[in-house]
């Protein structure tokens, strides 16, 4: 049976088109696919984040059969903030599709992945994609993914990659980049058959899995999804789970599933090197082991890397406090932080008296985690993302980013010196058809508030990209905020009257009409100092009225901030309040007066 198996990850960027490429292997293998699945334009983007961001954020397997060959493909997050997820999708499968972009190439996250990929030993194959491009260059393209290899420090089996060339939007490849004679995908599947290896694993051995990752089922509770390393599982039998101390519990399976299309499907038993799904241990977790019974082996545990940003959540204490949401107690919130931690090994959590200081690989990742909270129903306040600092033979560390950066030549400039102001360190650039490429080495808490500053100074045209490259000493004195706020002065709805006269102070966040109240920030200062406005003052009416009186006066479009904006807006002493209505951004101190005795030592 193992040799009838494959198990495959892809690799790719960030929009490069993995989710598409999958979607044509789906269909041109005529896997069965449900009514409402098959009319979506990308099959494995299903979370509701994912369709809205155009991003794979959570890694799915999927299966399709070719020739008699039953092929498991695990579709991994292209951000490196999602790191997690892909390290242990990645303990499943036995070679990659590396995807690239023809006309971009390997990008900073292709980088990351990749490296995990080569240092498990996986053999990849290139897929270098949408060759239908008009600016489309495989051939650069396919020197750039060499160079990458090497600078990886891969072997040179490894380094002598097959490729392929495709456009999976209209689902076609071929062994050469001319479009005009490939007919399907077909050279893809040949490609899996060719070089990926099928899986190892001693079918007569004692039974052995990996839990790689947990899904929840209203009737079946707990589901842990892995490979079988070795033996056969089957279904109904009993089972050992060893969890991460060493203790062994035994368990009957009350079902066991395994991938075809996008369906888990109930069968009798699953082979090694196949992938399954089983129900009926209770209080399993990501990164342990299920075993034989008689004779219960530990796998090694899956290794994770650490998270490098924090922030604290608490509960909501705003005025408006338990208005919005449907759970806003902490009880509530810590049973859903309780419950994320059971699927995404690369979160961390730690109790404390103001409530919890959540840790992750990102600020993407954190955000990411806190917008589903909020679809949820959930109501909470979240601190601004700090860096996790550590102390390393003595000395203090700090985690440190590499930065690529496009942006046009005009543009560079600009770029350079704020990079150069938040402690970065220029390592490389060129400029190439009025494109200048920059590298840079920032301190993580140097890129917190660049990414709007970023956009404004290119207009829009500069691409940016993060990977984490791990600790250094300590860059210094931090980059302090250039800019204060606009503080709401008293609660209440605000006014146009009010909000005109504030709009001469900074750029405003809220419009006529909406509820504030006092100590909620509703602009931005174009001065260093913070300034209390009273957006809900209304105009004195009178008997008199002057001809054209107010007809000049124009009031600008406030500035929308979602919630990834208000992470990156909020200083030291402010806090963003988050339901499922409204991302709001508050002093932590509400009240003027006792914001400034605390200030002075008078207040505790």
């Amino acid at each position: 049976m193992a040799k009838q198996i494959r198990n495959i990850a892809i690799i790719a960027h960030v929009d490069h088109g993995k989710t598409t490429l999958v979607d044509a292997l789906l269909r041109q293998s005529k896997t069965y696919l449900k009514k409402e699945i098959a009319q979506n334009t990308c099959i494995m983007d299903s979370d509701e984040l994912e369709k809205e961001r155009g991003i794979t954020i959570f890694s799915k397997n999927v299966s399709v059969e070719w020739k008699g060959i039953k092929i498991n493909i695990i579709d991994t997050p292209g951000h490196a903030d999602f790191g997690g997820e892909v390290e242990r999708v990645l303990k499943m499968a036995d070679g990659c599709l590396l995807l690239v972009d023809a006309k971009e190439g390997p990008m900073p996250q292709t980088r990351f992945v990749l490296k995990k990929a080569l240092e498990m030993g996986h053999k990849i194959i290139v897929v270098i994609n949408k060759i239908d491009k008009l600016d489309a260059r495989p051939h650069f393209v396919l020197d750039k993914t060499f160079e990458l290899f090497l600078e990886l420090g891969a072997s040179d089996a490894t380094a002598d990659f097959p490729v392929i060339y495709a456009s999976s939007k209209q689902g076609k490849a071929g062994i050469t980049p001319d479009l005009s004679i490939m007919k399907d995908i077909t050279p893809v599947f040949e490609a899996i058959e060719k070089y990926i290896p099928a899986p190892g694993g001693d079918p007569d051995a004692p039974f052995q899995m990996l839990a790689t990752s947990i899904t929840g089922d209203n009737f079946r509770g707990r589901i842990a999804v892995g490979r079988v390393e070795n033996g056969v599982l089957r279904s109904n039998q009993e089972v050992a789970h060893i969890n991460a101390r060493g203790e062994i519990k035994k368990y009957r399976l009350t079902g066991l599933m395994n991938f075809f299309g996008l369906e888990r499907v109930e069968v009798k038993e699953v082979p090694a090197g196949d992938i399954a799904a089983v129900a009926g241990i209770a209080d399993i977790n990501i990164g342990e082991t299920i075993a034989d019974p008689e004779n219960p082996v530990a796998l090694p545990l899956l290794k994770i890397d650490e998270p490098t940003i924090k922030m604290v959540f608490s509960i909501n204490s705003s005025p408006f406090a338990g208005t919005e949401g449907e759970f806003s107690t902490s009880r509530q919130i810590r049973e859903r932080i309780s419950r994320e931690l059971e699927t995404d090994m690369a979160l961390r959590v730690l109790d404390i008296q103001a409530g919890w200081i959540v840790s992750g690989r990102g600020e993407l990742h954190l955000a990411i985690f806190i917008e589903r909270m909020r679809r949820d129903g959930y109501e909470f306040q979240v601190s601004r993302p700090q860096v996790i600092e550590k102390e390393i033979n003595g000395q203090k560390m700090e985690p440190y980013e590499l930065v690529f950066i496009d942006v046009p030549e005009a543009s560079a400039g600009i770029v350079i010196q704020k990079l150069g102001s938040r402690q970065g360190q220029l390592l490389n650039m060129r400029t190439e058809n009025g494109t200048t490429s920059l590298e840079f080495r920032v301190p993580t808490a140097g890129l917190f508030g660049f990414r709007s500053e970023f956009l404004t100074d290119t207009r829009g045209l500069g691409i940016i990209n993060t990977l984490f490259d791990g600790y250094r000493l300590q860059a210094g004195k931090k980059k302090e905020r250039e800019h204060g706020s606009l503080v709401a002065h008293e609660s209440g709805t605000t006014r146009l009257f009010g909000l005109l006269i504030a709009q001469g102070r900074g750029v405003l966040f809220v419009g006529p009409g909406e509820l504030v109240y006092k100590g909620q920030v509703v602009g931005k200062n174009s001065r260093a100092q913070d300034l209390r406005v009273n957006v809900c003052k209304e105009k004195k009416l009178s008997n008199v009225r002057s001809k054209g009186e107010g007809v000049s006066e124009h009031f600008d479009t406030p500035r929308v901030m979602g919630l990834e904006d208000a992470l990156e807006y909020i200083g030291d002493d402010e806090l963003v309040e988050v339901t499922p209505k409204n991302i709001r951004i508050r002093k932590v101190i509400l009240d003027e007066n006792e914001e400034k005795k605390r200030k002075k030592g008078i207040l505790k």
